[in-house]
């Protein structure tokens, strides 16, 4: 009965968006996500919170838990600098108009802000990753969590309900290959390949901003268009042709409306490439088993369509995140594809 009486609203505020996740009685009713350029400056995370919090539901109390990413953005010296700053922004919109705010500390779970300082930092920072596997292990206990997501994929193994890392830095986790900085949307084309195979000739792929992963996807037909909030690299339109003329000039070519077919196979290669990259990063980790076992793969994030895919083709069971949550989200989002923000409120209500 007093799950009733507030709603949980969880937060996952990133350096390229911010998704809100609102559950009523533990069932999620709504998912947003709104373009965030942290880079640009906070009045961007001032906005984009404004923004969404005009669509909560105000009807009773709101109790809220965060997460984060997006102090990584330039705009701050340092992780510690935009930790904090991002924390005194939520103060000043959501805890100083009498809600409820909770901040997720990684291993030490949800804390109330009041009681954060400085000691907290280095757990706030960049463990969005931590509360989505975790929930996804407490009910998947023997499993491999896999989030893609526009800009980064990670990649959690999960044995008996205790997510098995010892890495909980972005820095540690670089090493040990559990984030893996490539997503579906904003990663450049460059940084996937460094060279493509037409006509039976290995063309070099120019290390220039031209076109990104959104153009590879677009024109192969998979990515929504809800997903695509992201400026282009060249400015312009997110239509077929102009993705395709920005991909051609990642190997010095010029695109014709008649050679359309070329540019879909080259974006197909690309593909291919990426979900190679995340197949081999989650084989990395099955492989600290002397025998891999088939652990059912549990997909996150707008890309975990390539989750699925790869899933397949280890012969492993695949789970969708949105099978591990009740919902009945009205917008365009759902739990899988903010599943930081989804696990956080659902871990409202344990507290």
């Amino acid at each position: 009965m007093l799950d009733r009486m507030f709603y949980a609203i969880g937060w996952d505020i990133g350096g390229a968006h911010v998704k809100v996740c609102v559950c009523d009685n533990h069932k999620i009713i709504n998912v947003y996500q709104v373009a965030c350029p942290l880079w640009q400056g906070l009045d961007q995370l001032e906005q984009a919170l404004e923004t969404l919090i005009k669509k909560l539901p105000c009807n009773k109390p709101q109790h809220h838990a965060v997460t984060m990413t997006g102090e990584l953005v330039d705009t701050f010296t340092n992780r510690h600098e935009g930790v904090y700053h991002i924390l005194q922004t939520l103060k000043i919109l959501i805890r100083d108009h009498s809600n409820l705010l909770s901040i997720f500390c990684g291993p030490s779970g949800l804390v109330a802000f009041d009681k954060i300082d400085d000691t907290y930092f280095d757990r706030i920072a960049s463990t969005n990753w931590l509360a989505s596997a975790l929930f996804g292990a407490k009910q998947f206990p023997y499993s491999l969590f896999v989030d893609v997501g526009s800009t980064t994929t990670d990649i959690l193994l999960c044995e008996n309900g205790i997510v098995q890392t010892d890495a909980l830095s972005d820095y540690d986790r670089l090493i040990s290959q559990e984030l893996i900085y490539t997503g579906i949307v904003r990663t450049p084309v460059m940084a996937v390949v460094y060279t493509v195979t037409e006509d039976d000739h290995e063309v070099g792929v120019i290390a220039e901003y031209f076109a990104t992963m959104a153009d590879v996807y677009r024109i192969i037909g998979k990515l929504k268009p809800s997903h695509d909030q992201t400026a282009t690299a060249d400015g312009r339109l997110k239509t077929i042709p102009d993705s395709a003329r920005r991909l051609s000039r990642m190997i010095g070519a010029d695109f014709k409306p008649e050679e359309l077919s070329r540019w879909q196979t080259l974006a197909t290669q690309i593909y291919l490439a990426q979900r190679q990259r995340i197949e081999n990063a989650c084989l990395r980790q099955l492989n600290k088993k002397s025998t891999p076992p088939k652990y059912p793969f549990i997909g996150a994030g707008i890309g975990r369509f390539l989750v699925e895919e790869i899933a397949q083709h280890l012969e492993c069971p695949y789970i969708d995140f949105t099978a591990l949550i009740d919902q009945n989200p009205s917008s365009d989002f759902n739990a899988g594809d903010c599943a930081p923000a989804a696990a956080v409120a659902q871990l409202i209500y344990q507290y």
